[in-house]
């Protein structure tokens, strides 16, 4: 499958998951402005083929306004990396998120049935079970791409060899090994079949 199918496949799973969620995130407290996931949770996963329509989305924007945010994103991975919990870099200082349009699912399965405090948000189970196999048909939709912290796949992706070899359908593990074990970051055909080879 091509990206562009992969792309379109993607938002019909965003938009099945929202369907069926529907009726618990209509007990949700969240608002626009409501941002406390994206200060204070600091773990966004992505799959790479999430990150390639992020950084497609980023490139949209002003020079100044695309400097920001990428300089956030760097300033995000070295937290990260330091084990610092950080505020999403695509929030704007009003609390609305930047590329709400993109936003990966790890925000789209996010809500809470009561105002978020130190404890965090309140989700319904049922939903969270839903969440756990729609991460899992997204990766596998990404069969030649990665899932990790958004901060690392997007920096993989500013590297032009990677984003070539991904863009092409190519798939080389053993390029980034080292980068990976280092980053915590999943080869999604591996999370999706553990006992196949990762050829």
């Amino acid at each position: 499958m091509d990206l562009k199918k992969k792309q379109e496949r993607l938002r019909e799973i965003y938009d099945r998951f929202e369907r069926e969620v529907s009726g618990f995130k209509s007990q949700a407290v969240c608002g626009l402005g409501c941002a406390f996931c994206c200060t204070y949770m600091g773990d966004i996963d992505i799959t790479t083929l999430e990150g390639l329509i992020i950084r497609g989305k980023i490139d949209t924007f002003s020079d100044s306004v695309k400097e920001l945010i990428l300089n956030g994103v760097e300033e995000d991975r070295k937290k990260k990396k330091s084990g610092i919990k950080s505020r999403c870099p695509f929030l704007a200082e009003k609390g609305a998120c930047l590329i709400y349009d993109v936003r990966p699912f790890s925000c789209r399965q996010l809500y809470s049935v009561r105002k978020c405090d130190d404890k965090g948000p309140m989700v319904h189970r049922q939903a969270v079970d839903l969440a756990r196999s729609t991460v899992r048909e997204i990766q596998k939709l990404d069969d030649t791409g990665y899932s990790g912290h958004h901060s690392y796949i997007i920096h993989l992706l500013d590297q032009s060899d990677f984003e070539k070899l991904y863009r092409a359908g190519g798939f080389d593990p053993a390029r980034i090994s080292e980068y990976g074990k280092l980053h915590s970051i999943s080869i999604n055909r591996s999370v999706n079949n553990p006992c196949k080879s990762k050829k």
